[in-house]
C-alpha cells in the first residue's frame, strides 16, 4: 500500500513524536506510539500485500493470490530484495499450473533474489526439478532434486522427492 521508504519515514516521525511525548511526561502515549511505529517497521520487512497473497495461497485460491500480486505494480520499487524473491516465488507457483516456461523464469529469479525459509528454497528447487523433467533435462533435474533433499530438514517434501526420483528412473 505504502512505498517501502515511506514506511520508514512514517515510523521515524512516529518515533520522534514518541520521544517528544516522553519528554513532556506523557509516558503512556510515548509507549503506544513506539508500538505503533513497530507496525510500520514490521511492514517494511514483510510487505502487507505479499502477506495477504500468502493467506490466499494457503486457501488454495490461485486466482485470489494472483489478484493480490497484481496490486504490486513495480516490485523493484515497492519491495525489498527478499520480498521480491517471494513475489517471484508466488508467481512461479501460480504459473506452474499453466505455463511452465514462465514458471521456470519466476522460480529461477526467486532463487537468485533469495528466499528466507529453507522450506521455500527446497520447494522452489523441487518445482524447478519437475519443470526440468518435463523438458527432458535429466542431469539438471537430478542436481535440483538433491539440493531440495538437502534443504528439506523437516522431511515435509520427502514423499514428493521420492515420487520425482521414481519418475526420473522411467525417463
Amino acid at each position: 500500500m505504502f512505498n517501502k521508504n515511506l514506511k520508514l519515514v512514517i515510523a521515524g516521525l512516529i518515533i520522534a513524536y514518541a520521544v517528544y511525548q516522553f519528554v513532556e511526561g506523557y509516558i503512556g502515549n510515548g509507549i503506544f506510539l513506539i508500538f505503533l511505529s513497530l507496525i510500520f517497521i514490521f511492514l517494511y520487512f514483510r510487505n502487507e500485500i505479499i502477506l495477504l497473497a500468502f493467506l490466499r495461497m494457503r486457501k488454495q485460491d490461485l486466482e485470489g493470490t494472483k489478484k493480490w500480486l497484481d496490486k504490486i505494480k513495480d516490485p523493484k520499487a515497492a519491495l525489498i530484495t527478499k520480498q521480491q524473491g517471494y513475489y517471484n516465488y508466488l508467481n512461479g507457483i501460480i504459473f506452474s499450473q499453466t505455463n511452465l516456461t514462465t514458471a521456470e523464469k519466476y522460480f529461477r529469479k526467486a532463487l537468485k533474489l533469495g528466499l528466507t525459509m529453507d522450506y521455500d528454497v527446497a520447494m522452489a528447487k523441487l518445482s524447478l526439478a519437475g519443470i526440468s523433467m518435463q523438458k527432458r533435462r535429466k542431469r539438471e533435474a537430478t542436481t535440483l532434486l538433491n539440493e531440495a533433499k538437502k534443504l528439506d530438514k523437516n522431511n515435509m517434501l520427502t514423499e514428493q522427492i521420492r515420487m520425482m526420483q521414481q519418475q526420473m528412473k522411467k525417463i
